[in-house]
């Protein structure tokens, strides 16, 4: 009956039974035996060289990424709507240790690359205004929706054009990839992004995702920065697990795929109420204020989206069963 986040989904099984495995003495930090794997595990499943690295959060990936791409007087392009901007009280600015959200429009949360040259075209290549040296994506977008592979080269082309540093912010990565049935290089590296945020906490983990530098270079300082923000978790060993859990046999796709088969119950159900296309197991509908009072008091649990508006998101871990109720409930008001 909860469609308000997946950040309350449980924990997959295959997680935990991973981390009970891990609970014996290591080395500590980041030097033991599983997060050693973790460049090549990461490596295998892009098909190229990467760094990874686990953080405890997706906003401490998304900030020391940006913190590897910007100085602190410089800037980073970002939707108006981005996480980054919205929902990580300042975090980016603290970890780059100042540098400037850049903040531009684009239907979905998504930008263009239009969008992008245009916005750097106007700004002064003088020291009274400040510089981007980076680009922040999200895929899938804040409003569920999912940039292909030839969006993703496009926007990465004008970051080449222009000298700036490709961020992919992947808090529903595996959701985009599950949608898009592409190689998860597809949509990355191949198409010119130097890190990605790859999210796994929302998709069956409990509190680990991966930093992944397709720029090596990149992750050197990053490091010292994670230890500098406090994200260099002491038993790194239970992070690591988690992670490698995840991408066993695909779990994290498997795990994708039926979050967003129950999204589009929902969607089918919510029809005309659609805001936009449900791409991802996001799905944000016209509903007014009655009618959300008359579904919460049916046990039902989502998030109000401004005036006259709700977002819902299924879980990984909720069958057809769990979310036919809801879909009945909204066809029938």
């Amino acid at each position: 009956m909860r469609f308000f986040s997946d950040n309350a989904a449980s924990v997959h099984p295959h997680v935990m039974a991973a981390l009970a495995a891990a609970n014996h003495q290591d080395t500590a930090y980041d030097g033991d035996a599983l997060s050693a794997q973790l460049n090549g595990a990461f490596s295998d499943l892009f098909g190229t060289a990467v760094e990874a690295m686990w953080v405890a959060t997706g906003t401490a990936a998304n900030s020391l990424a940006l913190a590897a791409m910007c100085q602190p007087h410089q800037g980073v392009i970002c939707h108006e709507e981005a996480h980054i901007e919205q929902d990580e009280a300042g975090a980016p600015g603290f970890y780059t240790g100042g540098a400037k959200l850049m903040l531009a429009g684009g239907e979905g949360a998504k930008l263009s690359p239009e969008t992008i040259d245009t916005m750097c075209a106007a700004i002064r290549d003088d020291v009274h205004q400040v510089q981007p040296a980076a680009v922040s994506i999200t895929n899938a977008s804040e409003y569920g929706l999912v940039y292909a592979p030839s969006e993703v080269a496009a926007v990465a082309e004008v970051c080449k054009k222009r000298g700036l540093g490709l961020h992919m912010d992947g808090a529903r990565f595996a959701n985009a990839v599950a949608t898009l049935g592409c190689h998860p290089a597809d949509v990355t590296w191949k198409a010119g992004v130097d890190v990605l945020s790859f999210g796994f906490v929302k998709n069956g983990g409990m509190g680990a995702e991966a930093l992944v530098f397709f720029d090596q270079e990149m992750a050197r300082a990053t490091h010292y920065r994670r230890k500098r923000a406090g994200h260099l978790q002491s038993k790194g060993r239970y992070l690591a697990a988690q992670l490698l859990a995840m991408l066993e046999d695909d779990l994290w796709l498997a795990n994708a795929r039926a979050a967003n088969q129950g999204a589009q119950i929902i969607a089918e159900a919510a029809s005309e109420r659609l805001l936009y296309p449900v791409q991802a197991n996001e799905i944000f509908i016209k509903l007014a204020a009655a009618e959300a009072a008359s579904l919460r008091a049916g046990g039902f649990d989502f998030y109000d989206w401004g005036e006259g508006q709700a977002r819902l998101v299924t879980s990984w871990n909720q069958s057809a069963e769990d979310i036919r109720p809801l879909a009945e409930a909204i066809a029938a008001l």
